[in-house]
């Protein structure tokens, strides 16, 4: 560029390039210009590893997408990094700006956008890459599923509602554990997608379970922060629930919301705003995996919430005498104390019910009752035969 338009057009030119770079960056994250043509970014900490080089495309690759126009010509700025991680590959300013220097050069040697400096994170995230594209593939392509795991009323033994979770089945990986995929549907921003998508499909099989002639109860669908955090998510709701009111010609909707109690204290005064609203509108909101967060009894007390669902890491301990069983017998203490229903996650024996029966649990859900299944086959479970099973089965434990 210097060459070409002059070393003024240069200066502008890096000067625009470390404008966009400070504008892609984070607050925590610090960016200098250490070379004729080299920037460094000082990234904060991430959860994951992987979730830097999402950052890098989302963030920095966008800021690069637009041209940038010098003397009146469009430059088109290749953007290409290396990366090296505190503390495995350096401990010292000096070492880890030497080895992204490294990893750098080994990128632009192999016409790579960007690499590690340890091997085995890029064959990590080239992995993780995959997956993602997959997963993209299979939204877009509508292969993703919903299913559904019953929750059990333990004094009747009757279906009181139903969680809607999707599930992922690839053509060539099959059936692909929650685990591997939901955590990249939120780092990705496919969430919102998939979000709105698992709304409508919950809207979708409570009109056609309906049109069976089946008692529907109320059906759970899972929120995450990014969702919540949208400004449009109060009219994502409230349009998926439309839609099944149209479809149901129902008076109340039966679409319910769970979100994990750190999630809804994140902003509090926000959360309840939005959820103030849709309970109006007749939703009802749970606590997911409440006690492994910190939501501290003066928020729990204004959050517009009706269900606790005491995490299954307390439930799966209960057969231990002391801290575990105390732990849920103040939870449900504290929740019908505020006017709260309580269900219990991941109850998967006779022991665990009889216990949770005694300590005045509103209802349970786990492998004891039934794993997720697809909608086809949750229908077994709302016919009057099936719910006389399961009555008889609560009732012995």
């Amino acid at each position: 560029v210097n060459e070409t338009f002059g070393r003024k057009a240069g200066d502008d030119l890096l000067r625009t390039i470390a404008s966009r770079l400070r504008e892609a960056a984070r607050e925590e994250d610090s960016v200098a210009r250490i070379g004729a043509d080299h920037f460094a970014v000082a990234v904060a900490p991430f959860d994951r590893p992987g979730d830097t080089t999402h950052w890098l495309i989302e963030r920095l690759e966008r800021a690069f997408v637009q041209p940038i126009v010098i003397d009146g010509v469009e430059l088109r700025v290749a953007l290409k990094a290396g990366i090296a991680v505190f503390p495995a590959d350096g401990e010292s300013t000096e070492s880890l700006c030497g080895n992204a220097e490294t990893a750098l050069n080994k990128a632009k040697e192999l016409n790579q956008r960007y690499l590690f400096y340890a091997p085995e994170m890029n064959a990590r995230v080239a992995e993780s890459l995959a997956m993602e594209n997959r997963l993209r593939r299979a939204l877009e392509e509508g292969r993703l599923r919903l299913h559904y795991q019953p929750k059990i009323d333990v004094k009747t033994g009757a279906v009181a509602g139903l969680e809607a979770l999707i599930r992922w089945t690839d053509p060539e990986l099959g059936a692909v554990p929650p685990a591997k995929f939901v955590g990249l549907l939120e780092e990705t921003g496919m969430i919102l997608a998939a979000g709105r998508w698992a709304l409508g499909q919950a809207a979708a099989d409570i009109r056609h379970w309906q049109s069976l002639g089946m008692n529907v109860p109320r059906i759970a669908v899972n929120v995450s922060a990014i969702q919540l955090r949208q400004r449009d998510f109060v009219d994502s709701v409230l349009e998926a629930i439309s839609l099944e009111g149209q479809m149901s010609g129902g008076d109340k909707p039966l679409i319910d919301l769970e979100i994990t109690e750190s999630v809804l204290v994140d902003d509090i005064e926000e959360s309840t705003r939005k959820l103030q609203t849709l309970r109006r509108a007749g939703v009802e909101v749970s606590v997911d995996d409440f006690g492994t967060g910190y939501c501290s009894l003066s928020y729990l007390a204004r959050l517009p919430v009706d269900t606790l669902k005491i995490d299954r890491s307390f439930v799966v301990r209960m057969g231990d005498a002391g801290y575990p069983r105390n732990i849920v017998a103040m939870i449900v203490s504290l929740a019908h104390t505020l006017g709260l229903k309580v269900i219990a996650e991941g109850v998967e024996d006779t022991e665990q019910v009889h216990l949770l029966k005694e300590l005045g649990c509103d209802q349970i859900q786990g492998y004891y009752v039934s794993v997720p299944v697809p909608a086809d086959e949750i229908e077994a479970l709302l016919r009057p035969e099936a719910d006389d099973r399961l009555r008889r089965r609560i009732a012995a434990a």
